[in-house]
C-alpha cells in the first residue's frame, strides 16, 4: 500500500506529566551518549595509539569511521523509524550502539576497533533521528515541546564538552578502554527506560529501496570524500572520484524521490523556506562548532601543554554557557520569532570565534580563553534551539523521523566538511611559517630542542587562529541564510501556552 503523502501535521496524544518527564530523561540520555561519543575518543587517541600500535592513518580512521557510518546512514535511520515504529527502531539503535561500545572496549587490534566504531556509527544513525522525532511526536507543540527541545539542544552542545572532560578523566585515571565501556551502563539504562516512550503509529508503506541505496551510498561517498580531502588533498584522484560519485548518486536520489509514490525523503519537506533554512543554518553551525572543539583541543594540549584531564576541565565554561543559553532559549522561543534569537546568537558565536583567533602561544586561560569560550557557547546555544525547532515544526506525524534525520545529517555533513576545509587552512598556514610545523614540534620535544619547540608552537598557533577566523566566516554564512530564508513569525499565544507538564 502506498504511503500517505498528504497527511496533515498532527502530534501524538499528550501523556501525563511524570511520563513526559521520564520520556525526556530517556531521550536526553540517548542523545548525550551519541553526541558524547563524537568527542570522548579524541583525548584518548594518544594512549590508544601506543597500546594498539596504530599507524597515523589508522588513527584517523578511528575518528572518521564513526563519522562516515553516522553521517551516511542517518536518512535511512530516520525513515526506518517512520515505517517500522519509532520506539522499536530507537531500541534497536541503542542496542547496536551499546554492543558496539562493548566490542570497542575489548578491541585487541586496530581492525577490531575500527569495526566497532563503524557499528557505533550505525547504531547512532538509527537512534539519533528517532530520538528527535520522539520529541516531536510525544510532546505537544508549545511550552512542553520547547522545553524538551531545549534539553535536547543542550545535550547536543554540552555532550561534546562532557565527552572531552569524561575522556580526560577516564583516560588519565583508568584506561582508554573505558571511553567505550562507559556507554554500556548508559545504553542499558536507556533501553530499560524506553517503555515510557510513546511508540506512535507506523507510517503505512514500505521502504524506498532504490532511494535508500542511492541516498545512503551518496551520503557515504560525500562524507568519505570530505574526510579524504582533508587528509590527502582536495585535488587527489581518489577524493575527486568519490566527490563525483556523491554528486551522481545524490542527483539520482533526488530524481527518484520526485517520482516514486513512497519516497524515502519527501521533497515537500524542503519546500518550506523556514525548514530548509534551518537545515542549511545547522550545517554551518555544526561546521563551526566541531572545528572549534578540534583546534582548541590541539592548542590546549600541544601549545599550552595541558594534560587530558586539564583539557577536559578547560571546557567547563563552554558547557555552562551552552546550558544557560539553551535553558533560557526554551522560554524565549515562545515569545520571539526564530530570527530574533538566531541572529544575535550567531553574532555572539562569531565574536567569540574571532576572539579565539587572537590567541598566542602564551595566552592566558582566565583572561582570554575562558571568556572567549563562554561567549561562543552562549551564541551557539542561542542560535541552536530555534533552528532545531524550525526543522521539525509543523511536520506531518508520518514525516517526523525523516525531518529529524535531515537535521542530524546537516550537522554531521557540516562538521565533516568544516573540519576538513579548516584543517587544510590551518596546516597550510602553519607550514608557511615553519615547514612541517607539527612534525617539527614533536621532533623538538624528542630532542629537547626548546628553541624549535617554541618556533613550532608559534607556527601551530598561527594555523589554529586562521582556522578560528574560518569558523567565524561560517557563522557569517549562517547569518546570511537566516536573513534570507528564515522569516517565521513569533508563536501565537495559544501555541506558547499548553497545559502539558514535563514533571
Amino acid at each position: 500500500m502506498p504511503a500517505r503523502t498528504t497527511a496533515p501535521p498532527r502530534t501524538a496524544p499528550v501523556r501525563g506529566g511524570p511520563h513526559l518527564g521520564l520520556a525526556l530523561f530517556v531521550i536526553a540520555s540517548a542523545q548525550l551518549m551519541v553526541v558524547l561519543d563524537g568527542t570522548i575518543t579524541n583525548i584518548a587517541l594518544p594512549s590508544l595509539k601506543s597500546d594498539l600500535d596504530i599507524s597515523a592513518s589508522g588513527l584517523a580512521w578511528v575518528v572518521n569511521s564513526y563519522v562516515l557510518a553516522f553521517g551516511g546512514l542517518l536518512l535511512l535511520g530516520g525513515r526506518a523509524g517512520d515505517l517500522f515504529g519509532r520506539r522499536r527502531v530507537f531500541r534497536t539503535g541503542i542496542a547496536v550502539f551499546t554492543l558496539a561500545s562493548l566490542l570497542g572496549g575489548f578491541a585487541s587490534s586496530s581492525e577490531v576497533l575500527i569495526a566497532a566504531r563503524v557499528l557505533q556509527g550505525v547504531g547512532a544513525a538509527i537512534a539519533a533521528p528517532t530520538a528527535l522525532s520522539l520529541i516531536a511526536t510525544t510532546f505537544p507543540e508549545g511550552a512542553a515541546r520547547n522545553k524538551a527541545m531545549g534539553v535536547y539542544a543542550g545535550m547536543s552542545g554540552i555532550g561534546a564538552t562532557i565527552g572531552l572532560l569524561l575522556g580526560g578523566i577516564l583516560t588519565e585515571y583508568l584506561d582508554w578502554r573505558w571511553v567505550f565501556f562507559v556507554n554500556v551502563p548508559i545504553g542499558i539504562t536507556v533501553l530499560v527506560g524506553t517503555k515510557v516512550l510513546d511508540g506512535g503509529s507506523r507510517m503505512r508503506g514500505r521502504l524506498d529501496l532504490p532511494g535508500a541505496v542511492t541516498g545512503t551510498a551518496g551520503l557515504v561517498s560525500l562524507v568519505y570524500a570530505i574526510t579524504r580531502g582533508g587528509d590527502h588533498g582536495w585535488t587527489e584522484a581518489g577524493t575527486l572520484v568519490f566527490f563525483a560519485a556523491a554528486v551522481v548518486l545524490l542527483a539520482v536520489f533526488v530524481v527518484l524521490q520526485g517520482r516514486v509514490s513512497a519516497p524515502m525523503l519527501p521533497l515537500r519537506l524542503l519546500k518550506d523556506r523556514n525548514r530548509a533554512g534551518s537545515y542549511v543554518t545547522m550545517l554551518f553551525i555544526g561546521a563551526g562548532m566541531f572545528s572549534m572543539f578540534y583546534f582548541l583541543s590541539l592548542y590546549l594540549q600541544q601549545v599550552l601543554g595541558y594534560s587530558p584531564l586539564k583539557t577536559g576541565l578547560a571546557y567547563i565554561p563552554f558547557s555552562i554557557g551552552m546550558g544557560a543559553a539553551t535553558g533560557a532559549g526554551s522560554k524565549l522561543v515562545a515569545r520571539f520569532a526564530p530570527r530574533a534569537l538566531t541572529v544575535p546568537g550567531l553574532v555572539l558565536a562569531g565574536t567569540g570565534l574571532l576572539w579565539l583567533s587572537r590567541l598566542t602561544p602564551d595566552s592566558s586561560y582566565l583572561t582570554h580563553l575562558m571568556p572567549a569560550m563562554f561567549v561562543t557557547a552562549v551564541g551557539l546555544g542561542t542560535g541552536f534551539l530555534p533552528m532545531t525547532l524550525g526543522a521539525v515544526s509543523r511536520v506531518a506525524h508520518d514525516d517526523a523521523g525523516i525531518a529529524s534525520a535531515l537535521l542530524n545529517t546537516a550537522q554531521q555533513i557540516g562538521g565533516a566538511l568544516g573540519l576538513a576545509v579548516l584543517s587544510t587552512i590551518s596546516t597550510t598556514t602553519a607550514d608557511a611559517r615553519l615547514k612541517d610545523a607539527d612534525g617539527a614540534f614533536y621532533h623538538g620535544l624528542a630532542t629537547h630542542d626548546l628553541a624549535l619547540v617554541s618556533r613550532a608552537a608559534d607556527a601551530l598557533t598561527h594555523g589554529y587562529t586562521a582556522a578560528f577566523v574560518g569558523a567565524a566566516v561560517l557563522m557569517v554564512a549562517a547569518l546570511a541564510v537566516v536573513g534570507f530564508a528564515v522569516n517565521a513569525p513569533r508563536p501565537r499565544p495559544d501555541q506558547a501556552k499548553t497545559p502539558a507538564h514535563l514533571g
